[in-house]
């Protein structure tokens, strides 16, 4: 498969880096999720932090044009941005949204996640300020259940009092109340559903009480990627799916459960180019703080990226890029905004180098001639997740859709 760099070479010819994101692979990751939910349940597409680090308007749009049924972000901030491009179809802010930014979401129809009596309050004294249309500065709100995650969230011995106050306070806030949700812990393994039965088993008996209480009709949702994929009893009205959407396994688990069923597609590669070449000596250090010398002759790139663009300077020594299809290790410490790695090494001064000259395509994350570099190899070697290698790549990258 060529890159876009070989198909539209004009299109970058003025990028050092730039993202590449494959609309075919989000297209069928979208149609893959379709099939496993059925046509009843809503899909929501999680495109908060920058949609993963695929870019929020770019994969937003692309999504759209799929087909989601809505969109899940973590501030208002995110949310009003895609009404600004044009994005018509519900949002609903997953984060914090605080008190002094409820109108904005009213004005933009964007919903936000209620998880605290103090909220609440809020709601009400912005309902009540007694100037007309002060409802109108409501917004529409889902209420967040805690079942075991600990993080935001009402317990659900706090639901009989949360009833009571909506219906205390029905006329100003009632009609807003549009749904309830739960986030599961540990929704990785299908060979270990007990803990996530446990929270679902609580988040119905939370809208139960709701629905005592004359709040029908609400979207009940729990399932993120996790839980859309290990069974349908998770499923509910709706699901809020992000990893998978983006052509990725929320764990190992799951990829070995079930990667032979369902097949899903990355989304993202990351490149760059090769902006110098030079020849090291043996004895030679590279990088800050003389942490890497070379023992003979050997071919260097430098590349300009860093760890302003989301290449971990825990990379240093260890990491890989792909050039002329040939994995290439970095060496010495990658700095701010350039990264070394050895094209050859030469013992002697004998072999031949390779033919690696300025402008030539690194990839960093993604194929590359006849291989592939996954997001989580770089992952794993700088010690963490490929939900955070991704969510930290630099927004200002160009995100180009291929």
């Amino acid at each position: 498969m060529r890159t876009l760099y070989e198909m539209k070479k004009s299109a970058i010819k003025d990028l050092r880096t730039w993202v590449e994101i494959d609309s075919r692979a989000a297209k069928e990751n979208y149609r893959t999720f379709r099939k496993l939910i059925g046509k009843k349940v809503k899909l929501w597409a999680v495109v908060k932090s920058n949609a993963y680090g695929h870019g929020l308007f770019v994969f937003s749009k692309v999504m759209d044009k799929c087909g989601v049924d809505g969109f899940c972000v973590d501030s208002i901030v995110e949310g009003v941005a895609l009404r600004r491009i044009g994005i018509k179809k519900p949002i609903l802010v997953l984060g914090t949204t605080l008190p002094s930014r409820y109108a904005e979401a009213a004005q933009n129809d964007i919903m936000i996640s209620v998880a605290n009596f103090e909220a609440l309050d809020a709601l009400v004294a912005i309902a009540r300020k007694g100037t007309r249309g002060a409802v109108e500065n409501v917004p529409d709100f889902h209420l967040k259940i805690d079942t075991g995650m600990h993080r935001q969230g009402f317990y659900l011995e706090d639901v009989p009092h949360v009833a009571r106050f909506l219906k205390a306070n029905k006329a100003a806030i009632g009609s807003h109340l549009k749904g309830i949700f739960t986030h599961f812990a540990s929704a990785k393994d299908i060979n270990y559903p007990s803990y996530t039965d446990a929270q679902l088993e609580k988040f119905n008996k939370a809208a139960a009480l709701l629905g005592k209480a004359g709040f029908k009709d609400l979207v009940k949702h729990a399932a993120a990627t996790g839980g859309a994929l290990i069974g349908p009893k998770y499923h509910l009205d709706a699901v809020r799916v992000g990893i998978g959407l983006y052509g990725l396994w929320p764990s190992k688990e799951l990829e070995v459960q079930l990667g032979k069923e369902i097949m899903l597609h990355p989304v993202l590669s990351w490149r760059t180019v090769v902006s110098e070449v030079k020849r090291l000596r043996a004895g030679d250090y590279v990088g800050y703080d003389l942490t890497e010398r070379v023992p003979h002759a050997t071919m260097m790139a430098v590349l300009p990226v860093g760890y302003w663009h989301g290449f971990p300077r825990a990379l240093s020594g260890v990491g890989e890029v792909l050039i002329r299809g040939k994995r290439a290790r970095t060496l010495g410490r990658v700095s701010m905004d350039m990264v070394a790695v050895a094209l050859d090494s030469v013992p002697g001064g004998k072999k031949k180098l390779q033919t690696v000259k300025p402008g030539d395509v690194v990839t960093i994350i993604g194929r590359g001639g006849g291989d592939t570099i996954f997001a989580w190899e770089p992952s794993a070697k700088s010690g963490t997740t490929h939900y955070e290698f991704l969510t930290r790549l630099n927004p200002l990258m160009e995100r180009i859709v291929v």
